[in-house]
């Protein structure tokens, strides 16, 4: 079911694109090198949600994770409290692991921070990139497939807002009970972020829900086949088209050079230690530059580069939305700051004009 009235995630049009940040709370480190307690992480996550919204940008979302490098594990708990201390943005999820949570429970809260925030929330769903979630919470991995579609198709009965009729094998059936509270002026509006897989695409737009791709490496032209495919995909299924949006890593800072060499060595540090976790060679310099490079899929630079670069993406894939992951690894908090402070005051006006001549 899609929200009859399609507004906060109708599409924009082809002058437009709306920017947006996203986060996994990177744990940073202390002056002394070693990692900030998490705690500190999260209240330094706040000041830069008020950031986010006071400089104009449209969306600010925090990814749910159970590891150590990453603070936030509760996203709507944090949500809540920047709906407290914002005014303007919309406020989500990137993304909540579904898979790993009870679909009631993800609409129950996210409508509560819906209601506090006076209709600025937004969840976006997905398997997630980790898989620290499954024994955590007592789950199988060899389910991994079922207990997300069947929890998606859940979800959705549940965010339709009519008693919920709906039996599978992952969890009790569920007999015309209704779910509360609703949100109070439209239904919630709920993105699928996919990775790069067709089967993905079809599943999101077989719910006529908005999709964002992860572009984290390659070139985001690449992603042209799959745009299509989702436009192709929601005529297909009826549905009214939905905003399309990426996310990509990156950093903005009053130079191309100083963006990369604030950047490189926090980067490195993420990539080698993912890398190490997933059997990847190690990274260099030589990588990092190609990613920064005008076709590839880090947004760093100069203002001026990285609206250029975002044009780019709304010209080839034709995109309603991106968002910049700005946190990436131990990267300091001031340096995010003023990321986040040129995001809204430099980068969004120049896109915005550049996208009008």
């Amino acid at each position: 079911m899609t929200d009859p009235s399609g507004s906060p995630t109708a599409p924009v049009g082809e002058d437009r694109i709306l920017l947006g940040l996203n986060t996994f709370g990177d744990v940073g480190e202390a002056p002394d090198g070693s990692p900030q307690p998490h705690a500190q992480v999260l209240r330094q996550l706040l000041e830069q949600a008020e950031l986010a919204d006071a400089v104009g940008l449209h969306a600010f979302g925090v990814g749910e994770h159970h590891r150590k490098d990453y603070a936030v594990s509760a996203p709507e708990v944090f949500l809540a409290a920047a709906a407290a201390r914002t005014s303007r943005i919309r406020l989500g999820s990137a993304v909540t692991v579904l898979s790993s949570d009870d679909p009631i429970r993800v609409f129950q809260r996210f409508a509560t921070v819906d209601a506090i925030s006076n209709g600025r929330a937004e969840v976006m769903l997905g398997r997630g990139s980790f898989i620290e979630s499954f024994p955590l919470f007592g789950l199988d991995l060899a389910d991994y497939e079922v207990l997300f579609e069947e929890k998606l198709e859940l979800f959705d009965k549940v965010r339709a807002q009519k008693p919920v009729h709906w039996e599978g094998r992952t969890r009790p059936a569920l007999a015309g009970l209704s779910v509360y509270p609703p949100p109070e002026h439209h239904l919630l509006p709920t993105w699928i972020g996919v990775g790069g897989t067709p089967e993905s695409v079809l599943r999101c737009a077989q719910y006529g829900y908005p999709i964002i791709f992860a572009i984290i490496g390659g070139q985001p032209r690449g992603f042209r086949p799959l745009a299509d495919l989702y436009r192709e995909a929601m005529g297909k299924y009826g549905h009214p088209m939905q905003q399309m949006a990426t996310h990509s890593p990156g950093h903005v800072a009053d130079t191309d050079e100083q963006a990369r060499e604030e950047l490189y060595p926090h980067w490195l540090a993420l990539r080698n230690r993912l890398g190490a976790e997933r059997g990847w060679g190690p990274a260099g310099r030589g990588e990092f530059d190609a990613l920064c490079s005008t076709e590839g899929a880090l947004y760093v630079g100069s203002p001026e580069t990285v609206a250029q670069k975002i044009v780019r993406l709304k010209r080839n894939l034709g995109v309603d939305r991106f968002d910049l992951k700005y946190s990436n690894g131990p990267l300091p908090h001031a340096a995010m700051m003023r990321s986040i402070e040129l995001m809204g005051t430099a980068v969004a006006p120049r896109v915005a004009e550049l996208l009008a001549g």
